[in-house]
């Protein structure tokens, strides 16, 4: 697991970039990584908050099985403490507490309310849906990695493949530890400001600059998704920032611009325009990427693959729904033109 014993019945916690010290009978700061007489239990283990079955363009993954519905499970909890967060109630359940039938419960009594899920019922679940790939998602699967991992390497053995939809604030150590059983991940790359990280998110930027790196390297398919929430992280020069940073990695990353709505503790925020949208979209484009895509709104055309070299349209997009075109093995059907992706 990852963690290391410290002395006196303490460890610290190497899954994400928190590294927390944790005393004999607490938890870190996800909530559900706990310290039980020098030994760190994972509290969300086989507890599962909900199992669906979607499309993959929902995570947004939309170069990796296009089209395809898969299997997607998340738990509770979350290394990060968004005040925008749209899970918030799974995300921060481990700081609220739980009401259940009308009765107030800690929110550890709440897990052993659910129904359990060993990796072995996960992955026979999938199977018998006939559904191509595993989505680990709805909140932070780094803090629940050992189960994610557990869950994914049945997976690998059965022919299915495995997904992370992930923050990016994970240790190098649980890069290295997911990194073989993963084919693809989409991470949030909430902004390009150290000041918005700490004071948004209670996290910094760096690590997951890392870690997107990191992954290209190692040949997991990364997807970046950033939601843009006006006058925090929409100006041109962040904006650029971003772009030019993603395509520093790889002009090949898909850049998803997802539209952000008042939630969670950030209710009266206005929400974003699809003009800012579709302006960040263009200097995604200014900054060498080949495919940036524009979400939760109306999207149209920009939501849409073309081909990078003669623009003919590749895989057509509606809500949550993809139709592929002129893409064949991977090629643009009409200029052979490669297509960076897993198709």
């Amino acid at each position: 697991m990852l963690y290391k014993q410290t002395g006196n019945d303490s460890l610290q916690c190497l899954a994400c970039a928190h590294y927390c010290h944790i005393p004999e009978g607490q938890s870190g700061l996800c909530g559900v990584r706990e310290n039980e007489a020098g030994e760190l239990k994972l509290l969300v283990y086989g507890r599962p908050c909900a199992v669906n079955f979607d499309p993959i363009e929902k995570k947004p993954l939309y170069h990796f099985l296009p089209g395809a519905q898969i299997m997607s499970l998340g738990t509770f909890g979350c290394n990060l403490g968004c005040s925008f967060c749209q899970n918030w109630d799974i995300s921060q359940i481990s700081r609220r507490g739980a009401v259940v039938a009308g009765e107030n419960l800690s929110w550890k009594k709440f897990l052993e309310t659910l129904e359990y899920w060993p990796p072995a019922k996960v992955v026979k679940t999938a199977r018998d849906r006939g559904v191509p790939a595993l989505a680990y998602t709805y909140n932070e699967p780094t803090i629940w990695s050992e189960y994610a991992m557990d869950i994914a390497k049945l997976a690998k053995e059965a022919g299915l493949r495995n997904v992370y939809v992930s923050n990016g604030y994970m240790s190098p150590e649980t890069v290295a530890y997911v990194a073989p059983y993963l084919d693809a991940i989409n991470i949030d790359l909430k902004s390009f400001s150290e000041d918005f990280y700490k004071r948004v998110c209670q996290a910094k930027l760096q690590p997951v600059l890392n870690n997107i790196r990191r992954f290209v390297e190692v040949g997991v398919w990364v997807e970046i998704t950033t939601l843009i929430i006006p006058g925090e992280n929409d100006s041109d020069d962040e904006l650029k920032r971003l772009a030019e940073f993603i395509a520093s990695v790889s002009p090949n990353i898909p850049w998803h611009l997802s539209a952000f709505h008042g939630d969670y503790q950030m209710r009266s925020h206005p929400a974003t325009s699809a003009e800012t949208l579709i302006k960040a979209k263009k200097i995604g484009g200014a900054a060498g990427l080949k495919y940036v895509y524009v979400g939760n709104v109306e999207a149209g055309e920009y939501g849409h693959t073309f081909c990078p070299e003669c623009g003919e349209i590749l895989i057509e997009r509606g809500y949550m729904s993809a139709e592929i075109k002129n893409l064949k093995n991977g090629k643009c059907d009409k200029c052979s033109a490669k297509i960076a992706g897993m198709f």
